[in-house]
């Protein structure tokens, strides 16, 4: 039988989608007063991977993928999308339609996790709605896509930031490891 542990630390990431005329810096300052600081991203990039999002939230759309430095229990992250979810909500236009599309998500050692409301065969559910996503597995130094991942996922310059907000992790796991340390 084995032993149930917890899981070690991860770094919340957001993956921001937003039409140019949201009050982006208005949200945003929303988010880091929430989460704190943010460490690493890319963008802000043309959104040009689908046109899913075009008749609620119009043209141009524009992404813009970020981390924070403060790490995170994985438990807090159907608690995190729910936030987001009425933080989208309280920006919509007069028709009801967003303007924003915030999705969390965490990186871990060996993994990156999206949450999202909508259940399928590759998806968990999590808590309060909530189901999450294995999006990307990292094998062999690098992240790896799976059939199902998201195209801006698969972006090369997308995999190097969630590559280089798993870098000083991996070091913060090994740092607290008691069984390195007493190994030093």
């Amino acid at each position: 039988m084995g032993t149930a542990l917890k899981p070690p630390k991860v770094k919340l990431m957001i993956a921001f989608l937003y039409h140019e005329k949201a009050p982006v810096e208005t949200i945003l300052r929303k988010l880091d007063e929430r989460f704190g600081r943010r460490q690493f991203s890319v963008g802000p990039v043309p959104f040009t991977w689908t046109g899913y999002y075009r008749d609620e939230m119009g043209e141009p759309l524009r992404k813009l993928y970020f981390n924070y430095q403060t790490d995170i229990g994985r438990e807090v992250l159907p608690s995190i999308k729910t936030f987001t979810n009425k933080l989208e909500c309280s920006f919509t236009d007069g028709r009801g339609n967003r303007r924003v599309n915030i999705d969390p998500g965490y990186v871990a050692r060996d993994k990156v996790v999206l949450a999202t409301t909508k259940d399928f065969y590759h998806r968990m559910y999590l808590a309060d709605g909530i189901f999450g996503e294995v999006t990307l597995h990292y094998r062999k130094g690098r992240f790896r896509y799976f059939s199902w991942t998201y195209p801006d996922f698969r972006d090369p310059a997308v995999m190097r930031f969630l590559e280089r907000v798993r870098a000083p992790l991996v070091k913060e796991l090994r740092d607290d490891d008691p069984f390195r340390r007493s190994k030093r």
